[in-house]
């Protein structure tokens, strides 16, 4: 019995012993080939965010606090508002709902008497970059 228990140990260790010079067998050579007009997009992409100007437009922030709350409140204004956008704006450590997008000061204050009947804690912004 001994010496079948040897036969059986000596058989794993040498299918491990030649199983493994397959295994380590990986060429570190990589290379990786790039369209050129990847580069020239992404060049693209970047000289057009530079150039979008976001806060040149009045908003209104309905909301302040955390982010469970935050999305009830904006899930909760769509309803009420369909025909104004909102989002949510992360600033450490607390979640802001802006809506709306106006042009001129008295557009965004018309509106804030509107949303104050139902959110009388909303502010007029102007976001800064």
């Amino acid at each position: 019995m001994r010496i079948l228990k040897m036969k059986h140990i000596l058989f794993v260790v040498l299918f491990l012993a030649l199983s493994t010079g397959k295994s380590f067998a990986q060429n570190e050579k990589v290379s990786i080939e790039q369209d050129e007009k990847f580069m020239e997009l992404l060049n693209e992409k970047r000289r057009i965010n530079s150039s979008i100007v976001v806060n040149d437009r009045y908003k209104i922030q309905i909301f302040y606090g955390e982010n469970a709350k935050a999305r009830k409140t904006l899930a909760e204004f769509k309803k009420e508002f369909p025909d104004l956008d909102g989002t949510i704006v992360y600033e450490s450590p607390t979640y802001k709902v802006w809506t709306g997008s106006f042009g001129t000061r008295i557009d965004a204050e018309r509106m804030l008497e509107k949303i104050r009947e139902k959110y009388p804690y909303a502010l007029l912004i102007k976001p800064n970059k």
